[in-house]
């Protein structure tokens, strides 16, 4: 049995690796873009399912999972994407101001050997605190979540922002919700405790 992730991302890497399974990381190079009428949970959906069947493409060994993912994140309708630097991420940060933001992960698990697949959409929402510019300044100066969808690292001093939280996975905002993903492995009848390593 191997195991693929479908990904370049050090994030959802460090997730992956809590499952305590031997895989492999590869990046599945695809086009990202967005359709033209295509809503979010369809993007996501699809894109993880694109990032995955690349990779299964790659692999031709019988008996190889590959996980594909993908997430955006959405508040009042509008996508947020990577801010990039300190000025987008201060206008996210101050957008995301008293409000609830959603994030919608796509996750696909396809096993081509054996013409599986399987895909779904977690919702995983966030409710920040209302902040001030010296409160996210503050904030921003010290993390630099720059390269993070929502410019917040939940895992990190990012929890200091928010109000509530709500959804299944908090793994969901690092991009890579592991209950839904043992749900899909479930559903293939793969037990993923058969496959994780016991440290000697």
């Amino acid at each position: 049995m191997k195991f693929v992730l479908a990904s370049s991302s050090t994030y959802r890497q460090s997730i992956l690796k809590k499952l305590s399974i031997p895989f492999t990381a590869m990046a599945p190079d695809i086009d990202e873009s967005l359709y033209e009428g295509e809503t979010i949970e369809t993007q996501v959906k699809r894109l993880a399912q694109q990032k995955a069947c690349a990779i299964a493409n790659k692999i031709k060994e019988p008996n190889t999972y590959i996980i594909g993912s993908d997430q955006l994140a959405s508040i009042n309708g509008t996508i947020l994407g990577k801010p990039g630097d300190f000025h987008h991420a201060k206008q996210q940060l101050l957008k995301a101001s008293g409000q609830t933001v959603q994030f919608y992960t796509g996750l696909c698990l396809v096993c081509p050997s054996k013409n599986q697949l399987e895909t779904l959409v977690d919702v995983y929402q966030v409710s920040f605190r209302k902040l001030s510019e010296h409160q996210i300044d503050t904030y921003l100066n010290i993390e630099k979540p720059f390269d993070c969808a929502g410019s917040f690292k939940s895992e990190g001093l990012g929890i200091a922002l928010f109000s509530s939280l709500e959804g299944t996975d908090p793994n969901s905002l690092i991009g890579l919700p592991l209950i839904r993903l043992i749900e899909l492995f479930e559903k293939m009848s793969i037990d993923i405790f058969d496959y994780m390593e016991i440290p000697t």
